[in-house]
């Protein structure tokens, strides 16, 4: 493209016809936890109950159920709260998956996320491997973001949320 047709282009269409919206971001955290896959499993495994091992959770409601559709509500130790959705379950394979389904981003500075949890056995049968994988997006999903909903503010959100619930889960098998 010559420079006369860049300029003619710009007084048509705006800058900001050519810019693109919020790309995805992922934020990736596993731990090692010395005890079998079972035990770290009968802990996390009722979708509703992150409030028993997570300390940023002071409440979390559900239906009771781990079936396609169950909805959690989390209540954050700063009252605020939102909600998710369970999309996947897997006694068998020790994994669930679930999405953002009423968003809050004072709670967390997204506008989505999808999530999976997961337990596999580590380097024998005493030892499990949690992971939590996520992809989201930032809290203003405009072409401007403030920093506090901007892409940085939610990964380190996310993944300081992901690190304290492995960390609580860690100590709550340790009790």
């Amino acid at each position: 493209m010559n420079l006369f047709t860049k300029i003619v282009l710009g007084f048509v269409f705006p800058l900001s016809v050519f810019a693109h919206g919020p790309t995805p971001q992922k934020a990736d955290e596993s731990i090692a936890i010395q005890a079998p896959v079972e035990k770290v499993w009968a802990i996390i495994k009722q979708f509703d109950g992150l409030d028993k091992w997570h300390p940023d959770v002071k409440n979390s409601t559900g239906e009771g159920k781990n079936e396609s559709g169950s909805v959690r509500t989390i209540t954050l130790n700063n009252d605020e709260q939102f909600s998710e959705e369970l999309d996947f379950y897997s006694e068998q394979d020790h994994l669930y998956k679930y999405r953002l389904k009423k968003d809050n981003t004072v709670a967390l500075p997204i506008s989505s996320h999808t999530t999976s949890i997961q337990i596999k056995q580590g380097e024998n049968a005493n030892t499990s491997v949690v992971s939590i994988k996520s992809r989201f997006y930032r809290g203003d999903t405009g072409n401007t973001p403030s920093n506090a909903l901007n892409d940085d503010a939610a990964v380190k959100a996310m993944t300081t949320f992901f690190k304290n619930e492995l960390s609580g889960l860690q100590q709550k098998v340790a009790h």
